[in-house]
C-alpha cells in the first residue's frame, strides 16, 4: 500500500510532479563483499536469468533445480545478509532444497509440470504457506503465526512445480499502520534497501519482493497490492510488475487490507516471466467469490507480440510541471511508442477523480478492520482481533513502534461494520465513480490503454520523518476500479529506475501485456543494479 496516494492530499485530482522535499539521505556503511573489500564485485552466475534460460540449463544438464536453488540461497547470504545487506528476505524456507530435489526427480522421470518446474520463487510475508514458515505481514504482534494451509495461489505455485525459497520483507501490515511510516520497514524484518542506491527506499509495501527480484535473489517474486504496492516497488526497482484485475488471482490465505482492492501479482525482470506466472496462478477459488466468474487465461505468453503497439491508441495523462528527468524519460518513451506504430492521445483522467482519495481511505479502514478480524479469528496466533494487535503494540512499544506509531490501526478499530452508511457511501464513490470515469475515457477516445510514469524515483530512507512525497503516483485509478495495471522499466536517472505504466478495463491483462512487451522489446530499459552507496558516490 502506498499510503501517500490518499493520505498526503486526500485527492488524486491532478497528476503533478512536485519537487522533492528536504529529507536528506545518509550514506549507509560501505558494501563489502565476501572477500572483505570495500567494493562488492557482482559476478553472480545467474544474474538476469529468465525462466526460459533456467529451464534450458536444467534441460541440457548444466544445472539442476537443486544447484540453481543452492546458487540463489548463497546469493541471498552474500547480498541480503552480507555485502550490500539489502535485508529483503525475512525468512528462508527450510524445505527449499527438498522441493528442488523432488522437482529434479520428476524431471528425470520425464514428468514436467510446466514452465515453473524447478524455478525458485520468493513470496511476500503476508501470504500463507502451510509449512515451516511464518506468515506475519512483518508484524511482531503475529510473529507466532504459522498458517494452517497454503493460500490458494501458493497451492497453485506448488502445483506448477516452483521452489519456494522463502518470504520477503514488507512495509508492516502492507503499509497500513501509520500516517508517518517509512516504507519497507517492519518490526519483524526491519528496513529493506533499494539495490540500485542503498540509502534509498525500495518503496512498498512489496518492498522485499521488489528489492530481491531486482537484485537477482530469485527467478521471480510475488507481491500484493491494494493501491500501488506492486507497481510502485516494481517501478523503483527496475522491474515488470502486474497488478491483475481483482478476482483474477484468489486472495484467500492472504492477510487483507481491502476486499474490493486487494490482489497479489507477479514481479519479474521481464514481461515474459511475469506473463508466465500470471496465468499459472490464476483460477476460480470457492473461498474467494470474486474469482468465480473471472476470466483467467492459462497462457498469457500468447500476447507476447513485439509488434503489439502497431495501430494502438494510448492515452497519456496530461501532467503539470514535470521534473526535467521525468519529462525526459517520458518523452523518450512516447517516442518509442510512436515509432512502434502507436497513436498518442493526451487525456485528463485524474481531473475527473477530484477529492476521491479520502473516500478510498474510508473504504480501506472499514474493510481492513473486517478482513483482519476474520483472518486473525482463524489464525494460529495469540492475536485474535485487531484490538489485540493494537494492545500488543502498546505493551511492546519499544520493539513494535520505535519510529512510528499505529494511527491507522486505531482509526480502523474505531469504525463500525460493513453495513455502515459511511462505508457504503464511500464505496460507491470510489469503485463506482472510478470505473465510470475510466470506462468513459477509454470509450470516448477509442483507447486501448491509459499510460504514464508509474511513480517518482526512489526516495531516501528516513526512519525519523517517515516517507516523503517523491512527486506523483499513477496507481490509484486502476486500484480503486479493481482494473489491471502493468509497469515496465522506462529508464533511470542517476541509476534510479522509473517505470512506464499501462492500465485498462477489467480482464484486459492480455492486451496490456501485448503493449508492455512491445515497448520492452523496443526500448530494452531494464538494467541490473550496481548497489551504489549513494547517488553522489
Amino acid at each position: 500500500m502506498e499510503r501517500r496516494n490518499f493520505l498526503k492530499t486526500g485527492s488524486i485530482a491532478g497528476l503533478t510532479f512536485s519537487a522533492l522535499v528536504g529529507a536528506s539521505c545518509k550514506q549507509p556503511p560501505a558494501a563489502q563483499g565476501s572477500n572483505g573489500t570495500d567494493a562488492f564485485v557482482d559476478d553472480f552466475e545467474l544474474n538476469e536469468a529468465t525462466i526460459d534460460s533456467l529451464q534450458k540449463m536444467m534441460q541440457d544438464g548444466s544445472h539442476t533445480s537443486r544447484s540453481i536453488t543452492e546458487l540463489y540461497l548463497k546469493r541471498i547470504d552474500a547480498i541480503d545478509k552480507n555485502g550490500p545487506r539489502l535485508n529483503s528476505v525475512i525468512e528462508l524456507n527450510k524445505s527449499a532444497l527438498d522441493m528442488a530435489d523432488n522437482m529434479d526427480k520428476e524431471r528425470k522421470a520425464k514428468k514436467l509440470r510446466g514452465p515453473l518446474h524447478g524455478i525458485p520463487v520468493l513470496i511476500k510475508d503476508n501470504i500463507d504457506t502451510g509449512d515451516n514458515m511464518h506468515t506475519t505481514a512483518g508484524a511482531l504482534a503475529i510473529a507466532d503465526n504459522f498458517a494452517k494451509q497454503d493460500a490458494f495461489i501458493v497451492h497453485q505455485l506448488r502445483q506448477a512445480g516452483a521452489v519456494i525459497l522463502g518470504k520477503t520483507n514488507l512495509s508492516e501490515w502492507a503499509n497500513f499502520r501509520s500516517t508517518h511510516a517509512t516504507s519497507a520497514w517492519s518490526s519483524r524484518g526491519l528496513q529493506t534497501r533499494c539495490p540500485y542506491v542503498l540509502n534509498r527506499n525500495p518503496s512498498g509495501s512489496s518492498a522485499g519482493s521488489g528489492s530481491a527480484a531486482a537484485a537477482n535473489l530469485c527467478a521471480i517474486a510475488i507481491g500484493t497490492e491494494t493501491d500501488g504496492s506492486i507497481v510502485s516497488p516494481a517501478s523503483v526497482n527496475g522491474l515488470v510488475g502486474i497488478k491483475p484485475t481483482v478476482g483474477l488471482w484468489s486472495r484467500s490465505g492472504i492477510i487483507p487490507i481491502s476486499k474490493t482492492q486487494d490482489t497479489a501479482g507477479p514481479m519479474a525482470r521481464t514481461v515474459k516471466d511475469a506473463a508466465i506466472m500470471l496465468g499459472l496462478l490464476a483460477g476460480a477459488d470457492a473461498a474467494d467469490m470474486d474469482t468465480i466468474g473471472s476470466k483467467p487465461q492459462k497462457d498469457y505468453t500468447r500476447y507476447l507480440d513485439a509488434n503489439g503497439l502497431k495501430g494502438k491508441r494510448i492515452g497519456i495523462e496530461k501532467m503539470d510541471n514535470p521534473k526535467a528527468a521525468t519529462k525526459k524519460l517520458l518523452d523518450d518513451a512516447i517516442a518509442v511508442l510512436k515509432k512502434q506504430g502507436a497513436e498518442i492521445v493526451e487525456i485528463e483522467l485524474f481531473k475527473q477523480l477530484k477529492d476521491i482519495g479520502g473516500a478510498e481511505f474510508t473504504v480501506l479502514l472499514y474493510e481492513f478492520k473486517d478482513g483482519v478480524n476474520r483472518y486473525l479469528g482463524k489464525a494460529n496466533s495469540k492475536m485474535k482481533t485487531l484490538a489485540d494487535v493494537i494492545a500488543f503494540n502498546q505493551q511492546q512499544e519499544d520493539r513494535a513502534m520505535p519510529f512510528f506509531k499505529q494511527e491507522i490501526l486505531e482509526l480502523a478499530q474505531a469504525k463500525g461494520n460493513l453495513n455502515s452508511q459511511e462505508y457504503l457511501d464511500a464505496l460507491s464513490k470510489t469503485t463506482g465513480i472510478t470505473r465510470q470515469a475510466i470506462n468513459r475515457i477509454l470509450k470516448d477516445n477509442r483507447l486501448d490503454a491509459i499510460a504514464g510514469p508509474t511513480n517518482g524515483f526512489a526516495g531516501c530512507i528516513d526512519l525519523i520523518n517517515g516517507d516523503y512525497d517523491n512527486g506523483f503516483s499513477f496507481s490509484s485509478p486502476a486500484a480503486m476500479a479493481g482494473y489491471p495495471h502493468i509497469t515496465v522499466p522506462m529508464g533511470a536517472w542517476h541509476d534510479l529506475p522509473m517505470g512506464l505504466s499501462f492500465f485498462g478495463p477489467a480482464w484486459g491483462e492480455g492486451e496490456l501485456i501485448k503493449l508492455a512487451y512491445a515497448y520492452e522489446q523496443a526500448s530494452k530499459k531494464r538494467v541490473a543494479p550496481k548497489f551504489r552507496a549513494d547517488v553522489l558516490g
